[in-house]
């Protein structure tokens, strides 16, 4: 099957099966987004759904939270993996946010990474969900499920499999794409025991191929 194929009918699928897909964190503006998504890294979206109304009730704005301290922001967030580093990062964040953007979240990915706490993964989420953009943020789910599929050869960095999305996938899907395999990561291609009987790609998914090659 050429890969071209193989997209094709993955957005095909995706397009019917999930048309809405969106981020499952809670937000109402691009600085609260930026946030949720800091405080993801390595921690479920259910958990820092329930950390962020408090946090956001505390700092609603950047300027709020650049003058608080790592300590206090440590407090709302200390359900949260890895709390110290992030308490940090959001402090410093925000606090870079305000001089030297105006407390405005940029669009630009490399401005982005110029923040505190904000690398490529991050600044793509933000880009794609926020402004819309043709940038694909490569997580554990999305790098997992590129590769069972056969959507990325052997890719063994989220660079190299952000770049073969890219390049295969229409720009106006790529900001959906993102969500359609993160879902279909966190639901139905799980990491320890994949749900293959609820899957509807299996038709050109390499890993179950492989897996009914094995059992004949």
């Amino acid at each position: 099957m050429k890969q071209s194929e193989r997209y094709a009918r993955m957005i095909a699928y995706f397009e019917q099966a999930r048309p809405t897909a969106q981020s499952e964190l809670v937000y109402e503006n691009p600085f609260q987004l930026l946030v949720a998504v800091i405080l993801s890294a390595q921690c479920t979206d259910k958990r820092v759904n329930m950390t962020t109304p408090a946090l956001f009730a505390a700092y609603p704005t950047p300027q709020d939270m650049a003058q608080a301290t790592p300590e206090e922001v440590f407090a709302y967030i200390k359900s949260i993996s890895y709390p110290n580093n992030k308490s940090k990062h959001l402090v410093g964040m925000a606090q870079k946010l305000v001089s030297d953007f105006g407390g405005v979240v940029p669009s630009d990915i490399d401005e982005l990474q110029t923040l505190p706490g904000v690398g490529r993964k991050t600044a793509n989420v933000i880009a794609s969900v926020i402004f819309n953009l043709p940038a694909l943020a490569v997580d554990t789910h999305v790098f997992r499920v590129a590769n069972r599929i056969g959507l990325t050869k052997a890719s063994k960095t989220p660079l190299h499999t952000e770049r073969e999305l890219v390049k295969h996938i229409p720009q106006d899907k790529i900001p959906i794409a993102h969500h359609w395999l993160i879902l279909h990561g966190r639901y139905v291609c799980q990491a320890r025991k994949p749900h293959c009987s609820e899957c509807g790609i299996t038709d050109v998914c390499e890993y179950y191929r492989q897996q009914k090659k094995s059992e004949q």
